[in-house]
Order: structure tokens, then C-alpha cells, then sequence
């Protein structure tokens, strides 16, 4: 009985809070935001309609909130933004291709074994895993890209956040990013 109440006692936590984030670092993080993701969209939007090609990605947002808004971070560094991104989607379309009849099978092997190919690697990024379900539970238009998922829309849309995110974080002085390359 002593070992479950421990186990549930685990669970009321018992550390503080993060620090409340300054109205500056705020600011610098919408500001990258709106430049990463609009970016991607203005090229999505204006560039490829009629392509058959896609650039917008819902796991690009989780990864412009964590490379503007959690800069430090090591989930946050280029390492991890690009490997765990494409590492992600290469996982996510073989697991769709191996279990392709079987979506939920393949839903939850994708999100695992990104997840553990990613802390093996040393990429870690968590919208990682989201990239990895939306190669199973994409349109056909995400299907029909094969592994070309990899590159385009995920390889070319988390290089273009980059870039901007090399730009926006190191206007003021208080921020640098990255913390570290590889």
C-alpha cells in the first residue's frame, strides 16, 4: 500500500514554477514567430498552390514556439530543430508504408520510435513526434510524397525557420542563438 501511495505522491509534483518571461523576450519571440511562419506560409501560399507541393506544417508551429520562445533550450538548437524534424518524418513515412492498413498501429510506431530514434541520436525536438504522426495520419497529399516528406515540406520548412530564427535572435543584444551547433 506504501509503494502506491508513493506513486501517486509523485504525481503532486513539487518543484516551482518556471520564471515569468520579460515583456522584451516576449515581444522578440512573437516578432520570430510571425517572421519564421509567415515566411513559410507567403512561400506556401504564393509559391507552391497548384504544385502538389506543401510547405505548412502543423509541427513547424510547435518548432517556431520552441526556437523564438525557448531559445536556451537544448530541444531548441539546430541539431535538434533539423535532425529530429527530418529524422521524424523518415520514421513516421516508413511506418506508415510498413504498417499501411493498420493507421492507429502505425500512428503509435511512428510517434515511438521517433521518439526513441531522437533521444539516440541526440536530436530531441518534440514536434518531432508530431511529424511523425502527421505521416500517418496525413491526406493523400502528404502519402503521396513518400520520403520526399523529409525534404519538402519538412526539411526545407525547419531550414527556413532557422535561418529566420538566426536573423530575429540576435537583434537585441540580450539573446543569442544558437547555444550550440552540434
Amino acid at each position: 500500500m506504501s509503494a502506491i501511495r508513493d506513486y501517486f505522491r509523485k504525481m503532486k509534483g513539487g518543484g516551482a514554477p518556471p520564471p515569468r518571461v520579460s515583456l522584451g523576450e516576449m515581444g522578440w519571440s512573437f516578432v520570430g514567430a510571425f517572421a519564421g511562419m509567415g515566411l513559410v506560409a507567403w512561400l506556401n501560399y504564393n509559391f507552391l498552390q497548384g504544385t502538389g507541393l506543401i510547405l505548412m506544417l502543423g509541427s513547424l508551429g510547435a518548432s517556431a514556439f520552441l526556437i523564438f520562445g525557448a531559445i536556451k533550450t537544448p530541444v531548441a538548437q539546430p541539431r535538434n530543430l533539423v535532425g529530429g524534424q527530418v529524422l521524424s518524418a523518415i520514421i513516421g513515412v516508413a511506418a506508415y508504408k510498413i504498417c499501411g492498413g493498420q493507421p492507429g498501429l502505425a500512428a503509435a510506431l511512428a510517434v515511438a520510435a521517433a521518439t526513441a530514434a531522437m533521444l539516440a541520436t541526440r536530436t530531441a525536438h518534440p514536434p518531432g513526434g508530431a511529424t511523425a504522426l502527421i505521416a500517418v495520419i496525413g491526406d493523400e497529399k502528404i502519402h503521396g510524397l513518400g520520403y520526399f516528406y523529409a525534404v519538402m515540406p519538412v526539411g526545407a520548412g525547419v531550414l527556413i525557420l532557422l535561418v529566420v530564427a538566426l536573423i530575429i535572435n540576435n537583434i537585441p543584444k540580450t539573446r543569442r542563438y544558437p547555444e550550440f551547433w552540434i
